[in-house]
């Protein structure tokens, strides 16, 4: 017996005048959920420490 995940999925359309649209859809399951939200934070906290050094450097 094989025990398939739960996936979400979701979809967005958008248009910007009449010429650009765009359409995107993702489908992942709850261990990609995790994977993606430790990247992000990865990105946030690293963010973090370049601006906090850049504004300590401006300082002096």
């Amino acid at each position: 017996m094989k025990i398939e995940p739960q996936r979400q999925a979701a979809q967005v359309r958008m248009s910007l005048g009449r010429r650009a649209h765009f359409r995107a859809s993702v489908e992942v399951t709850p261990l990609g959920l995790l994977a993606i939200s430790v990247l992000v934070s990865g990105i946030l906290l690293s963010t973090r420490v370049l601006v906090r050094t850049a504004i300590s450097h401006g300082e002096h």
